[in-house]
């Protein structure tokens, strides 16, 4: 059995787990809650370029992504960022649905799976 090694480990989830290969984000939300949907988003791609660098990967390795929207209204200035942050010939597959958020003042949670380097 391969190993399993995970980063930020907490009493409830840890942000980042390495498994064959594979690299699996927790949710990632804003840490500024009173930026529009434009700054949470750019804040969420920053969290997960880091998270993506800490297991030696990067954004060109996405394998999935799922985001969800608080309103799903703002689609079009997220996919705004979205579509300056992510690598023309290396988009992912990717769903975006809106959905009730752990906290209300989110506007934005973003999950990823990506292959490691």
């Amino acid at each position: 059995m391969a190993n399993i090694t995970r980063f930020h480990v907490g009493p409830r989830l840890s942000e980042t787990a390495v498994h064959n290969g594979t690299i699996y984000l927790a949710g990632q939300v804003p840490d500024d809650t009173t930026q529009d949907i434009r700054g949470q988003t750019a804040q969420v791609l920053a969290m997960v370029d880091r998270l993506l660098a800490e297991a030696g990967s990067d954004k060109s390795r996405i394998l999935m992504t799922q985001i969800f929207l608080a309103d799903i209204t703002d689609i079009t200035a997220m996919n705004e960022v979205w579509d300056a942050w992510i690598q023309a010939g290396n988009t992912p597959p990717r769903a975006t649905v809106q959905a009730r958020m752990a906290n209300a003042a989110y506007k934005i949670e973003i999950v990823v799976t990506a292959a490691a380097a």
